[in-house]
């Protein structure tokens, strides 16, 4: 069949080695006869499957011994009621900075549970940018300081992060975990929905400093609400999503095949690039919604002169093979997601699309 060039925002495209692996083992891995889809995740087999994923994880990120690695169900929309459920006290704010709407729905759910406080936002600029360190406000009585490290929407990205000592830095990296490389020490709690970078829907990982669940003050607390039920249960209180964190595994493989983080984020700063440029050598044919400075790395958001060139472009980007490309609805245009598994050809394909349909316009 055509090639299909996807660049949808997530689920999204998953690495074909990765597919591949999958695909050889579906019917009968580990020769149990059966696929892991149908194994206990009591058993021996899973338990191999589940440790591995781990590790590679660990490996990769290079995440401290002092952090806890944690595979929960729920997306990051739980993530935004769960977090200020263990960390939230009475006595304490949730500062949020608000970069998009995901971080808009983070405060809106934590205020249902506790105080909190808008540090810093550019909402009023239509979310062009990642606020300015130095507007950031902090209160000594925050429980913690959450951002999203990088915005689908709006095609926002952190390019540097809070050096915070008073609170936890919390962040929501859904759409850039493991991208690029970073400190994970930097942060009390990392979480992130698996469908953009790390595998298929339906796994939210959570990497958290050890101390921050070991203190959580949670004995009003449902069960399955509590990071600690996860961490002293391995993940295993409940059935886990197998298949899911087992094709997990699967793409943290791949990203090791191919080099690790260092060579994962050399790709994605070039594939970035080749569509950037575009943009930046036919202004004001094709406008980049993020500023400058904030461009992110996974998202390229941009507009053409009218709704009517828009829907031309996106129609013939459709007939050639291209998925996923309509902008969102807030701020219209178009949108390329370029997450780790978009290859390079796909987005070189993307700007001569692109460079042919300004010339035919």
């Amino acid at each position: 069949m055509s090639p299909v060039y996807n660049f949808n925002a997530g689920p999204a495209a998953l690495p074909k080695p990765a597919l591949e692996a999958a695909q050889k083992e579906l019917l009968n891995f580990n020769h149990t006869g059966m696929s892991v889809m149908e194994l206990s995740h009591r058993s021996s087999d899973y338990d191999a499957v589940h440790q591995q994923t781990k590790q590679l994880l660990k490996k990769l990120m290079n995440i401290p011994d002092t952090h806890e690695i944690l595979f929960i169900q729920g997306g990051a929309s739980l993530q935004f009621a769960m977090l200020p459920y263990n960390l939230l006290s009475s006595n304490k704010i949730g500062q949020y900075v608000l970069t998009g709407s995901w971080s808009e729905k983070a405060v809106k759910e934590a205020s249902f549970i506790g105080e909190t406080n808008i540090a810093a936002s550019t909402k009023e600029s239509n979310y062009t940018s990642i606020p300015d360190l130095k507007n950031v406000h902090f209160s000594d009585n925050d429980a913690y300081v959450h951002i999203t490290s990088n915005n689908t929407i709006y095609g926002t990205q952190w390019k540097q992060f809070p050096d915070l000592t008073h609170a936890p830095l919390v962040a929501d990296m859904s759409s850039d975990i493991l991208s690029r490389s970073l400190d994970v020490e930097k942060f009390g709690l990392i979480y992130a929905g698996a469908q953009k970078n790390l595998g298929p829907s339906g796994v939210t990982v959570v990497i958290a400093k050890k101390e921050i669940i070991d203190s959580a003050q949670t004995n009003h607390v449902p069960t399955m609400l509590r990071y600690s039920t996860f961490s002293k249960n391995d993940s295993l209180y409940n059935t886990p999503p197998t298949f899911g964190i087992y094709l997990l595994g699967k793409v943290l493989e791949w990203v090791e095949s191919i080099g690790g983080l260092t060579k994962l984020e050399e790709a994605n700063e070039e594939k970035a690039r080749v569509i950037y440029e575009t943009i930046d050598e036919n202004n004001g044919f094709f406008s980049g919604h993020a500023e400058a400075s904030s461009r992110s790395l996974m998202n390229v958001t941009f507009t053409l002169p009218n709704e009517e060139l828009s829907k031309s472009f996106l129609t013939l980007a459709k007939e050639r093979g291209f998925v996923g490309l309509n902008g969102h609805r807030s701020i219209g245009g178009c949108r390329a997601s370029i997450y780790n598994a978009v290859p390079l050809e796909a987005c070189v394909a993307l700007r001569d699309l692109m460079i042919e349909f300004k010339q035919a316009n």
